[in-house]
Formats: C-alpha cells, sequence, structure tokens
C-alpha cells in the first residue's frame, strides 16, 4: 500500500471528536471549543490481550467491549505504537515503504472504535524497546533489505530518518484528519544510543520530525495536532543536557518523561516511598519546562520487578501503588494522573486500577483547569501532623490542587492501614488572592466527594483549612467562589 493509495483511501474517522489543543498561556489541555480536557489512561498495545482481537478483525466484538469498559472507567486516552516488534507479524512496514494491509485496516478499525467511545490516543511511530532488543528480525535493517546498516546509526543515517518521515507523513495522511488523534509522540524515548551515543543531533531530530508532521497536517486540514518527545527519565540524571531538547524546544508543545527511577518506582517495596518520588520528579519536570507547557508522565510502573525479576505484584499492592502515583503527579502539577506501562501477567489493568481512573475522572471536574497557570507548591504546603503526612500541591491564586499521604502507617505488605487510628491535621498554603474559597475533600479510593467547607482568605493570601480524619489519604480541590 502506497502512500498515494493512503490518500485516496483516507477517511475522517473521529471527525465528530473536537480536537484537542494547549490552552492558551495554561500548562493543560482544552478542546478546540474551550472545554477543559485531561489525559486520564494508560499505555496499551495491538499485541496485548484487550487489542490482540483486531488483528485481521478476529473479534471486533471484544475490542469495542473493552474499550467501552475504558470509557466507563473515565479513560480519555491510550497511549500506542503504531507497530509491536516482539513477534514477527505486526510491523507496519515490510519491506520500508509498504504498509501491510492487514496493519492498515487494523489501525482504520481502532481508529473508528476509540471515536465511539470517546477515546483519543496519542500516538508513537515506533515500539523503539523491540526494535532495539531483535534488530537483526526489523525489516529496516539493512540485512533484512531495509535502510539502516546498525541500529546505533537509527537517527543519524539519512535514508532511515527519509524513512522513518514517509511513515509519519503515512499516519498523518490516514489517521491524521480526525479529533480521535490526541497528538504525537514523535519517538518514543529518544536516547543517544540511536545517534553513536551522541544528544547533539536531538535537536534537529525533532526540527525535522515535528516539521515534516506539522506542515502536512496544516496542508490537510488547516490545523496541527500537539506534539511531544518522550524520554527515560533516568537518562536525564545521566545526560543532562537533554533537557533543553526534550522540555523546551520550540516546535513542541508538551513535555513528557518515563518515571522508572530505581527503586522506588520500577522496584516498589512500599506504596509511598514510590509517590514520593512521583512528587519530586514531576516537581523537577514543571520547573524544566516553560510555565505554559503542559507535563505528564506517559510511561511508569514496575518493570524491574516484572521485567528482570519476573514477578507480577500482589493485587492489592499494585492497586495501590498505581492509586497512589496517579494523585501524586496531579497534585505535583502533571496534567492527569500518568500512564502506566502495565508490567502485569497478564499484560492489562486491574479492576482496583480502573477504578482508580474513574475517581480521578470525577476529580478533575472540580478544577477549571483551562484557567490554572500552576506552579509547584508542594515545598511551600504545611501539614501540621507530626512530621507523618507528605503533601504534595499545585495551583495558582484562586485554585489548587492537594493531596495528602500518610506515612506513618505500613503494613507489613508495605501498604498503608486502612484501620490506622485518624489525624485530624491541618494544613496552610500560600499564595492565594483575598476572597472567599471553596474546598472539596474526595475520597481517593471511594472515588467521591468527602465534605466540601467555605472559607476566607485574608490580604496575607494564606489559606488554612483542618482536614477530615485521615486514615490513609485524602485530596483537596481548592476554588475561589
Amino acid at each position: 500500500m502506497d502512500r498515494r493509495n493512503s490518500q485516496d483511501n483516507r477517511q475522517d474517522r473521529g471527525a465528530g471528536l473536537p480536537w484537542i489543543e494547549v490552552s492558551p498561556g495554561v500548562p493543560y489541555f482544552q478542546t478546540e471549543v474551550g472545554e477543559s480536557w485531561t489525559p486520564i489512561g494508560q499505555n496499551d498495545a495491538i499485541t496485548w490481550p484487550d487489542l490482540e482481537g483486531l488483528f485481521r478483525r478476529r473479534d471486533l466484538p471484544g475490542t469495542e467491549r473493552y474499550l467501552a469498559g475504558l470509557a466507563a472507567s473515565g479513560v480519555t486516552c491510550v497511549r500506542l505504537m503504531l507497530e509491536y516488534a516482539q513477534g514477527e507479524h505486526r510491523y507496519l512496514e515490510r519491506p520500508p515503504g509498504t504498509f501491510w494491509p492487514a496493519m492498515v485496516q487494523l489501525w482504520d478499525d481502532l481508529f473508528a472504535l476509540c471515536a465511539r467511545h470517546r477515546i483519543r490516543v496519542l500516538l508513537t511511530p515506533f515500539d523503539t524497546f523491540w526494535m532495539w532488543r531483535r534488530w537483526k528480525h526489523h525489516p529496516y535493517n539493512r540485512k533484512n533489505g531495509g535502510v539502516c546498516a546498525a541500529r546505533k546509526r537509527f537517527l543519524s543515517c539519512p535514508d532511515t530518518r527519509a524513512a522513518i518521515r514517509r511513515r509519519l507523513l503515512f499516519a498523518t495522511e490516514r489517521w491524521g484528519g480526525t479529533g480521535t488523534l490526541f497528538a504525537w509522540d514523535l519517538w518514543n524515548e529518544i536516547h543517544p544510543a540511536y545517534c553513536g551515543d551522541d544528544t547533539a543531533p536531538f535537536t534537529e531530530l525533532i526540527e525535522d520530525l515535528s516539521g515534516t508532521v506539522r506542515r502536512r497536517e496544516l496542508e490537510l486540514y488547516g490545523r496541527s495536532h500537539p506534539q511531544t518527545v518522550s524520554i527515560f527519565g533516568p537518562l536525564i540524571k545521566e545526560r543532562p543536557e537533554v533537557a533543553e531538547s526534550v522540555f523546551r524546544h520550540p516546535r513542541l508543545d508538551f513535555a513528557s518523561t518515563h518515571l522508572y527511577e530505581t527503586g522506588t518506582i520500577d522496584f516498589p517495596r512500599n506504596t509511598v516511598d514510590a509517590a514520593v518520588s512521583v512528587g519530586r520528579l514531576v516537581r523537577q519536570a514543571v520547573g524544566e519546562a516553560p510555565a505554559d507547557r503542559p507535563f505528564f508522565d506517559s510511561e511508569h510502573g514496575p518493570i524491574h520487578t516484572f521485567k528482570d525479576h519476573r514477578k507480577t505484584l500482589p493485587e492489592p499492592f499494585d492497586d495501590e501503588y498505581f492509586r497512589h502515583i496517579q494523585w501524586a503527579h496531579l497534585a505535583s502539577g502533571g496534567a492527569g494522573g500518568g500512564m502506566r506501562w502495565p508490567n502485569r501477567t497478564p499484560h492489562t489493568l486491574t479492576p482496583g486500577m480502573r477504578a482508580a481512573q474513574r475517581s480521578l475522572a470525577g476529580f478533575v471536574g472540580l478544577i477549571d483547569w483551562t484557567r490554572l497557570r500552576r506552579r509547584n507548591l508542594s515545598h511551600e504546603l504545611e501539614i501540621d501532623a507530626g512530621g507523618h503526612c507528605a503533601g504534595f500541591a499545585c495551583g495558582d491564586w484562586d485554585q489548587a490542587v492537594v493531596w495528602v499521604l500518610r506515612t506513618d502507617r505500613l503494613d507489613r505488605r508495605g501498604m498503608l492501614r486502612r484501620d490506622a487510628e485518624p489525624v485530624t491535621p491541618s494544613l496552610s498554603l500560600p499564595g492565594f488572592g483575598a476572597g472567599s474559597y471553596g474546598v472539596t475533600f474526595w475520597d481517593t479510593l471511594e472515588g467521591n466527594a468527602a465534605g466540601r467547607r467555605e472559607l476566607e482568605v485574608g490580604e496575607e493570601g494564606l489559606l488554612q483549612v483542618e482536614l477530615p480524619p485521615l486514615r490513609t489519604d485524602i485530596a483537596l480541590a481548592i476554588r475561589r467562589l
């Protein structure tokens, strides 16, 4: 299937969904008609159990039931790779430049089903993990009739770069004219290993791929989807120069990292340390990015536990670990709750994780994200709890999100004790304008409001509130009345 044929058969799949854009001057997202939109979802893959029925249309009803379940859980988007190279039968091109009809049909069907259930797609062109691991099999390998002599030259080889652009243009022309496409992750986990261990080409590479996609979208549709480039989070510490490209490249619309911190997130021993790490990492990330640029984690999870130790976390533990990470992410200034890579057997999220997503979806309606010029306030937040609570906060002069997590009552499994003696801490948060405020307390486990109070903030701008009895955690949505 060549590009001209793809253009002839292009359909405006999902055109009824408004396109997503970055809110003007605000580090969150909205629809093209100005309504708040929050990315709530996870990573998925076309070979994993929930989507494998798409291939050759083996079970489209099963896929539709799955997507309907996601929508019922408050999921608004999934992150997907155009091919998944763990095996030999899901390559998008074979040979390069020839787009396999069965795969094109798969994506046609997936976009149509996602549109029906109002679930958008964060799309990235390659599964770079398995492509690297199984390079000897990949169609782009010159030994297989491809265009690239070595995987370490994948992003620097001119012929390979042309093939990457061709793939992005094919996807743009066939699936880009739709609001079902949320955004482009132009490259999954950009890494110097693909450039001969050199980070210098990153800026030019992003310029090339971004310009290729944006120019074609503007030609075809008169507008363009948001763009990002994701990165393996720990690489930023090893190679700090990459922050300039990933967080501040002028071509990109939002920033995304993969929060696989060693020990706390990738190999969790308890459900508290991971949340504290996420809060710290998100604070660092929003500090690196321009103030009006959204940030979110587009991969996290217990990858070291699953991949290297070959263990699946016990479901109750994993549910709490998941829930804590998403609230730490949101309250620290991330857009949404982050996007889990399942790292489970089977490779899918649990019912408890779906309930956590549904809870988050209920909460986000309490904030007007199109006006929240947030800054991270976790260090400014004071909690009168004897040092036994961790606090996460972000906000501006008339709105804020706060999450308070107890840290002093872990059981032998590394989980918070729900039968712990409750405490009633008070918290103080500066930076508000004088006036009246409403505070909604949110039970993150049950997914509903646990009370509401109105209070006054004086000219000093300090908001003070006493929390309801606290056994594990609680979230607060604060808005000027």
